[in-house]
């Protein structure tokens, strides 16, 4: 039996739940929502699915996106929550032996956004907050890094994860980013009526920083757009899309949005991957969308 989950916060969380309720025999298989949509990566029966697309050849199957949403008989849970983990923890309750409440309602409020502005500008007071930015799955070599943050929330206190030694090492590495990254985003960003744009494409690398850091640095928008390479050839690129979690004005569903270009998500974050070629044609329209701001329900 396998766990598989894309490497975010939520996910890390989803996998330490599982192994402490099922017997997992493998490693954690750790992939992308766009990988498992486009049918590359291999599910296997027995696989537990968290955190992703459903697959029909997994045997549990635990998610929150609206864009994921399935209307067919499947072993696991589904409904619209603030995380993934939250739902295995509620799956699971009678047979968790631990008291993991608190770290369900942290990463619900991480996964949702639901942060205060002082959260927001000073992660470094809340240890899961700045936990959770040290996970980022941009980089497959930080793979035993995920799989060590797996291990330490099972085993011990938010208190004493973070100083863990590696993990310490990466917390210090975050704040450092986090003051370069708010450079870049005053340098890299244009707003367009409402639309905040965060375009890094020129950059020979793309920067890593805090997500919830242009909701407080462009007030007047109520959409953040985040434009990167995904790839050292430049051939493959993310967009990322979040309401303002300061400027709750923004009525476009994004999940639902960005279904429509080879992605998908929440109503108020989601994120596509898709190749250079349709760039132009793809962000044109994208950007058009939200800046007429007009609702987009099924």
């Amino acid at each position: 039996m396998r766990i598989v989950t894309r490497p975010d916060f939520d996910g890390v969380v989803c996998a330490a739940l599982l192994y402490e309720t099922e017997d997992i025999t493998e490693p954690v298989k750790w992939v992308e929502p766009s990988d498992v949509q486009k049918g590359m990566v291999e599910i296997r029966q027995g696989d537990i699915i968290a955190n992703l697309p459903y697959n029909k050849k997994c045997s549990l199957w635990f998610d929150h996106h609206y864009t994921n949403t399935i209307n067919k008989p499947f072993n696991g849970a589904f409904k619209i929550a603030p995380s993934a983990a939250g739902i295995v923890f509620e799956y699971y309750q009678d047979k968790l032996k631990q008291d993991y409440s608190e770290l369900i309602q942290e990463t619900d409020k991480i996964d949702s956004a639901d942060l205060s502005m002082d959260e927001v500008l000073h992660p470094e007071k809340y240890p899961y907050i700045l936990l959770s930015m040290t996970i980022s799955g941009r980089n497959e070599a930080d793979e035993a890094y995920w799989n060590r943050v797996v291990d330490l929330i099972r085993r011990f206190e938010i208190g004493a994860v973070v100083n863990d030694k590696g993990v310490k090492e990466r917390c210090r590495t975050v704040k450092s980013n986090n003051k370069k990254y708010k450079e870049l985003l005053l340098n890299y960003t244009q707003v367009k009526n409402h639309v905040a744009i965060t375009d890094f494409r020129s950059l020979n690398e793309t920067p890593e920083g805090n997500r919830f850091l242009a909701y407080s640095l462009f007030p007047e928008s109520v959409v953040n757009v985040k434009i990167r390479y995904n790839d050292k050839e430049r051939q493959m690129i993310v967009l990322s899309i979040g309401h303002s979690i300061f400027n709750k004005n923004c009525n476009v569903n994004v999940g639902l949005l960005l279904s429509r270009f080879e992605g998908g998500g929440h109503q108020g974050a989601a994120a596509c991957r898709f190749h250079v070629s349709r760039a132009d044609n793809y962000i044109r329209k994208i950007i058009e969308i939200l800046i007429k701001n007009e609702p987009n329900e099924d």
